[in-house]
């Protein structure tokens, strides 16, 4: 049993103001693997305080001190790496393979793509028409909510930007996946970061999270999390007037036309879909299909989910494992269950757990086809291994489907016109695009339109989220 009852407050691990404990849960075996506290009000004020106290000097440091502490950090983390593979199995199911391969270098990814960032941004300028001086300041002491589904990936996203600009931080991960962000805390420490410049503790939404967001003190929130939970953070931060940075959910359409590579082109569909186990907030969950390709897809969709493998995470291999949690668990097969009562055709998977798994928390890889944009399941964030199928006739009947939801966080198109492919991505009101297999880097802004929220993160674009504007001027 891992025992992490400590917070991580003013430079030290330090024990918490209240009682309140939780067991951290293996999904693949549904056993206890670790324990925290559960931080309340007062454990906020007090790393709110520790932040506070520390910003002026942090604030103050040069751009050199902060890349060297960025530095010293990615050097801890590299040794540390076989720890994090290990933190984010236990904790959210992650197979050893993706782990390593995916899930652990994130952090590093962002890491490095800030200090390069750091490096380069201009935090002082004249102004176009001279006589003045713009001054990029940092914010203040900011408040970090991360999610559970790429727990490291989310942490560094913020953290390091944070750290770029001169900010100083309280940092509340998920508590059902806290191992890694804990261990991240640890690598901060042995990489010299100030004291209170980087504060953790652990803890509820409804209690943390909401004392976060409310804390006159606080000068930004940075959220990652459901719509539903960001919207209550923009609220008890509506008050104070803080800034408020929100990367929310997502409902991604995946447009297919029939001058694609049908085949590849349906076997990188499912794979980016059930990546993960489903659980990316811009996972290309419905796939609208031109018409005439449309039968051949579904049936090739169905060929491709029947060859998903999942497995058990402490296996290597290209294999899925499970979702997050029981709740998690439960609520996909409401979702799946509800396509069946709603007409969907359920082509692959369906309800219950896969053949052989009486124990964990896994999820058939399923796919419904005949779904209309208008049934609950193309419309609702699932956050498991389901895909939609929905086909369309006509290029401008696609590009409104795909836009006709209350999310835009990402789009996905494949084509075989490279003219098709720029018009098209143009039209789709989403933070990011994606055609044909392309991929995003650590420097490429990421984040949404609509409700999957507001401002954009990693590299330059994550560093200006944390950075006030000045101006300057002289008679």
């Amino acid at each position: 049993m891992i025992e992490k009852r400590q917070f991580y407050i003013g430079g030290r691990w330090v024990e918490p103001l209240g009682p309140d404990q939780m067991d951290v849960v293996n999904p693949a075996n549904e056993e206890a693997v670790g324990i925290i506290s559960m931080g309340t009000a007062a454990d906020v004020d007090k790393a709110v305080s520790a932040a506070k106290d520390a910003f002026p000097g942090w604030a103050e440091t040069s751009i050199d001190e902060r890349a060297a502490l960025i530095e010293r950090i990615i050097e801890v983390y590299k040794r540390r790496t076989p720890e994090m593979d290990a933190a984010i199995r236990l904790e959210m199911g992650a197979p050893q393979t993706f782990a390593r391969e995916q899930q652990t270098p994130a952090g590093i990814g962002h890491l490095m793509a800030t200090l390069e960032a750091l490096k380069s941004h201009r935090f002082e300028r004249s102004s176009p028409r001279g006589g003045s001086l713009i001054v990029h300041e940092p914010v203040g002491v900011c408040g970090l909510i991360t999610p559970w589904n790429w727990p490291i990936n989310q942490i560094a996203a913020k953290v390091a930007p944070a750290l770029a600009a001169g900010c100083t931080m309280v940092l509340k991960p998920s508590e059902i996946a806290p191992l890694s962000a804990l261990l991240f805390a640890e690598m901060l420490d042995e990489a010299g970061c100030p004291a209170g410049v980087f504060n953790l503790i652990n803890g509820d939404g409804p209690t943390v999270g909401a004392a976060m967001s409310a804390h006159p003190d606080i000068d930004m929130m940075s959220f990652t999390g459901s719509t539903r939970a960001g919207v209550s953070v923009a609220q008890n931060a509506a008050p104070t007037v803080k800034r408020v940075a929100l990367e929310l959910g997502g409902k991604s359409a995946n447009l297919l036309f029939a001058d694609a590579d049908l085949e590849s082109a349906i076997r990188y569909s499912l794979e980016s879909c059930f990546l993960n186990s489903g659980q990316s907030c811009d996972a290309p969950t419905r796939l609208l299909v031109e018409a005439k390709v449309y039968d051949l897809a579904v049936d090739l969709a169905a060929k491709f989910a029947g060859q998903t493998r999942v497995g058990d995470p402490a296996r290597e291999g290209a294999h899925i494992g499970p979702v997050i949690s029981g709740l998690q668990y439960e609520k996909i097969q409401g979702h799946i269950e509800r396509a069946i009562a709603d007409g969907a055709r359920l082509v692959a998977g369906g309800p219950g757990k896969p053949d052989g798994f009486d124990r964990g928390f896994f999820v058939k890889p399923t796919v419904f086809a005949d779904v209309t944009n208008l049934m609950a399941i193309a419309r609702t964030e699932v956050f498991g291994p389901v895909l939609v199928m929905i086909p369309f006739q006509t290029e401008e009947e696609g590009i409104a489907m795909a836009n006709d939801t209350p999310y835009g966080l990402a789009a996905y198109l494949q084509t075989g016109d490279q003219e098709r492919a720029n018009r098209v991505a143009r039209k789709l009101r989403a933070g990011s695009v994606y055609i044909n297999g392309g991929s995003p880097d650590w420097d490429v802004p990421f984040g949404g339109y609509k409700q999957s929220g507001n401002g954009r993160e990693y590299g330059e674009f994550g560093l200006e989220d944390f950075l006030e504007v000045k101006a300057i001027t002289t008679a």
